[in-house]
């Protein structure tokens, strides 16, 4: 060990025994070496800079594909090792990289295995995969004469600060990154949207943008928030049902890929959440999930839990920080499509300026050039021997000529006339050279109108990208409110459905039509026209349907309980007829008639009935010789409802002036059955939940929520029920509502019962004190609470007392303040059962032994 190690001191800095121990101190090294590294890691690592949308690794990686651009594929090995001239990390980061803008599908033009965005698979070795600049790229990135430069990392080589991107790249891309202390979620947005934004905001208009993700899906943008921190998007995969046993899987929500989802689904199908049968995933270029169900297994239920417990569903929470000036800063995407669309007008101006100094310049030399020739200025330098002779021989003979340039002549300027060769001087052509310079001057005037007229210069600017590259760049991601989804389907309504009357056409395009309806791309529509003819197609941008339209309105198929009421003219004998019928099965664009398919047939009266309303209407007939009786009703539910086909019953035989509803009908179906489901908090006729009754046309139901809102409504199923809801129940106008509040002004507990005499008003039952409460309500006819006292210092605890609420209070107002319940401190006050009541015998309105229809007793003619 002695030969291997000297340990004496040696003779600079020997050692001394008697020298005292110096310490070095510490403080503050922390501190600065920390904020060196952070603010390394903020500006060279992890967050974009505003200027064009970039990390650094991104723009050394476009730069250095742009100093290997000739137009063909390069390996990606070699443009990686092109980008560590510029980038001083290793190739794997830059590798990476290059896959993650490659799969953006935006500024890379890709050749070989470069993996898959939805199923998750990696890219091939950057030694199999190939690479180059798309055209877009060369049109907005790059422009050396734009770009500011500076030196590289090692001094070698020179690269851009910034690249002179003219577009939004940052909101076009996206980006991610964790840095110290802070990190950025900027969403992708759509290419097409992104122009139509910037042009509006040039406009002066108002815009707004919503993030466009390349795996398709759907998103709920209600709580975006700009982009900013606290935002929220809820993404959702598109589900469809294929049959009763098969779901598919389409498009899958942004974040997650087809390996991760099904493992989820895997994940709550372990856990009991929902149940499935086995899972394919048939995923190439496009995802198609198929998931089997068992035969007793709702697929409506099914997609409803997939999107309750699985990543069918997910949430992204934005957060939009660039970096400004070197500095980190929070800007919303409106305020980053605002700068950028600046930045992209600025750079505008700067390359019209440019080659506005280009032209001009072209055009004093074409000027000098055509005045050194046609003068013959060349002939006065032949008899000076000396270079400074020949500068001035071509000084003095150009001076006469010269007063109509826009500068003056420089030594450089006769420098380049002395270079003109003898056979460019003999073959010149006065015409061509004065056809070039009135080009040229064509030109600047065109280039000073721009700069002159610079915002409808960059409005051009922006149309001719989108008209240039817009195509295929659709936004892919449905944008809707997900309590507008019905659980039963996945219907995205997410246009609106446009009819043009007399004409006949229908669409979503038509938007200075009449509005019909909010729709989706998947609904199917039906309509009815004046000739009796009916049909049901897809919704499209535009399509004829028959001239006259009476009724447009969405199809779903298979209900029985959306019931068409109608009178009509037979076009063969001239009489009129009666005739009620649903529409459960169709064939697609195919017409039908809903009278006797006759020449003249028209219909005089028409009414679509959601729950098989049967209404009154009066007929007034024209005046005739001999007819006495020029009006009388018809009640449309002494009418059986048949098939599509039948003739119907015979009104009159007599010709009809007109056709008014008199009085507005009830529901002839039986009562529906309706079940609130707690998972997704909706109501559906599948038998899935809670059995709230059996419902008929006037039928409503009761909603109590915690804040003490009490209402009813009409059950519908696209209602969606808040979080706080705490009954929901089948409202019988008779029954009482028992409810115990804590008063906050008085600080005592009241209780109060209440009939419900304004059921289309939504009613406040506890007073408005910001700490009035409600405790417990029910809707038993006799119910009953435990009160639990609290211990008084120096006594005993009171024993818990049970309250008859229908004996401790009579029924009032739903506005009384109600009762003080006790003026003893309260521990807790629990319901318990109620006291048994026998209720009224009623005739039970719904016989599962009957037909969904009323028989129907009149099938000869009802009026001659």
């Amino acid at each position: 060990m002695s030969d291997d190690l000297d340990l004496t001191p040696d003779s600079e800095a020997e050692y001394d025994p008697t020298a005292k121990d110096e310490s070095i101190k510490v403080t503050g090294m922390f501190q600065e070496w920390f904020l060196d590294y952070a603010s390394y890691v903020i500006l060279e690592r992890a967050v974009p800079a505003i200027e064009d949308g970039f990390k650094p690794v991104h723009r050394r990686i476009l730069h250095s594909m742009k100093d290997l651009d000739d137009g063909r594929y390069t390996k990606v090995a070699n443009i990686v090792g092109h980008t560590m001239q510029y980038h001083p990390h290793g190739d794997a980061s830059i590798g990476d990289a290059i896959v993650q803008l490659g799969q953006k599908d935006i500024l890379i033009d890709t050749q070989g295995n470069w993996g898959n965005i939805l199923t998750g698979d990696s890219a091939a070795a950057s030694r199999y995969i190939e690479a180059r600049l798309s055209k877009f790229a060369l049109d907005v990135v790059f422009n050396p004469k734009t770009t500011e430069w500076q030196i590289s990392y090692d001094g070698r080589k020179q690269e851009p600060v910034n690249l002179p991107v003219k577009f939004p790249m940052i909101l076009a891309q996206g980006a991610e990154g964790i840095a110290v202390g802070l990190s950025t979620k900027i969403l992708p947005h759509n290419f097409i949207e992104l122009i139509d934004a910037s042009i509006k905001h040039l406009e002066g208009k108002r815009f707004s943008i919503f993030p466009d993700f390349a795996t398709g899906g759907v998103v709920d943008v209600s709580n975006y928030n700009d982009g900013l921190r606290g935002g929220k998007l809820r993404v959702r995969a598109n589900i469809e049902i294929r049959d009763k046993n098969l779901l598919v899987i389409n498009e899958i929500p942004y974040s997650t890929n087809t390996s991760t989802l099904i493992d989820s689904i895997l994940k709550a199908n372990d856990k009991g959440k929902i149940k499935i049968k086995k899972i394919e995933d048939n995923t190439s270029s496009e995802v198609e999930i198929l998931i089997h169900l068992p035969n007793n297994i709702s697929p409506d239920k099914t997609i409803d839990a997939l999107f309750a417990f699985t990543n069918c569903e997910v949430s992204i929470s934005p957060l939009s920080c660039v970096i400004i000036d070197d500095k980190p800063h929070f800007l919303g995407v409106s305020e980053l499509l605002r700068r950028s669309t600046e930045n992209t007008v600025r750079l505008l101006k700067t390359e019209l300026e440019i080659k506005l100094g280009e032209l001009e310049e072209q055009w004093h030399f074409a000027s000098l050039e055509k005045i050194f020739i046609e003068k013959r200025i060349y002939r006065d330098i032949e008899e000076e021997e000396t270079w400074e002779g020949v500068i001035e021989a071509i000084n003095l003979g150009l001076q006469p000529h010269i007063k109509h340039l826009k500068r003056d002549i420089t030594r450089d300027d006769i420098t380049r006339l002395t270079e003109i060769k003898i056979k460019r001087i003999s073959k010149f052509d006065l015409d061509k050279a004065e056809q070039k310079i009135e080009a040229l001057e064509g030109e600047i005037e065109s280039v000073k109108h721009d700069l002159d007229h610079l915002i409808e210069y960059s409005i051009n600017y922006f149309k001719n990208l989108k008209s240039k590259y817009g195509e295929g760049k659709e936004r892919k991601t449905k944008i809707q409110l997900f309590e507008d989804i019905e659980a039963t389907k996945v219907v995205i309504r997410n246009t609106k459905l446009y009819v043009n009357r007399s004409e006949g056409f229908v669409g979503t395009s038509m938007k200075k039509e009449e509005y019909v309806t909010d729709c989706s791309d998947i609904d199917d529509i039906i309509c009815f026209t004046e000739d009796g003819t009916m049909m049901v197609t897809k919704v499209e941008s535009k399509t004829f349907i028959g001239k006259n339209i009476i009724y447009v309105g969405i199809f779903k198929k298979k209900d029985k309980r959306t019931i068409y009421n109608l009178i009509y003219r037979d076009g063969k004998s001239g009489y009129n007829y009666m005739k009620r019928f649903a529409v459960t099965s169709i064939t697609r664009d195919r017409a039908y008639s809903v009278g006797q398919d006759k020449p003249g047939t028209k219909v005089l009266y028409f009414s679509c009935n959601p729950n098989g309303e049967a209404e009154l209407v009066t007929v007034f007939l024209r005046q005739k010789k001999g007819l006495k009786r020029l009006k009388f009703d018809v009640d449309f539910s002494d009418l059986a409802i048949k098939g599509r086909n039948v003739k119907g019953n015979l009104v009159t035989k007599m010709p009809i002036k007109s056709i008014e509803m008199k009085e507005e009908g009830v529901s002839t179906l039986k009562p529906r059955k309706i079940w609130f489901d707690e998972t997704v908090r909706r109501l559906n006729v599948d038998e899935r939940g809670e059995l709230l009754g059996a419902f008929k046309g006037e039928d409503r139901l009761l909603i109590i929520r915690q804040n003490g809102i009490v209402k009813t409504i009409i059950p519908e199923l696209s209602t969606h029920f808040e979080n706080d809801v705490i009954v929901i129940e089948k409202w019988n106008p008779k029954k009482p509502i028992s409810a115990v509040y804590w008063e906050g002004e008085k600080e005592r507990y009241y209780v109060k019962r209440f009939l419900i005499d304004q059921p289309e008003k939504e009613e406040l039952i506890i007073t408005e004190h910001p700490n009035s409460q409600l405790e417990v309500v029910s809707t038993d006819y006799i119910p009953r609470i435990e009160i639990e006292y609290k211990k008084a210092r120096g006594k005993d605890r009171k024993e818990n007392e049970l309250v008859n609420l229908e004996e401790f209070i009579a029924i009032k107002g739903i506005k009384a303040q109600g009762n003080q319940l006790t003026s003893e401190n309260v521990k807790q006050i629990d319901m318990i059962d109620p006291m048994p009541y026998e209720e009224e015998s009623i005739e039970d309105d719904e016989d599962e032994s009957k037909d969904d229809v009323k028989p129907g007793n009149k099938q000869s003619s009802l009026f001659d």
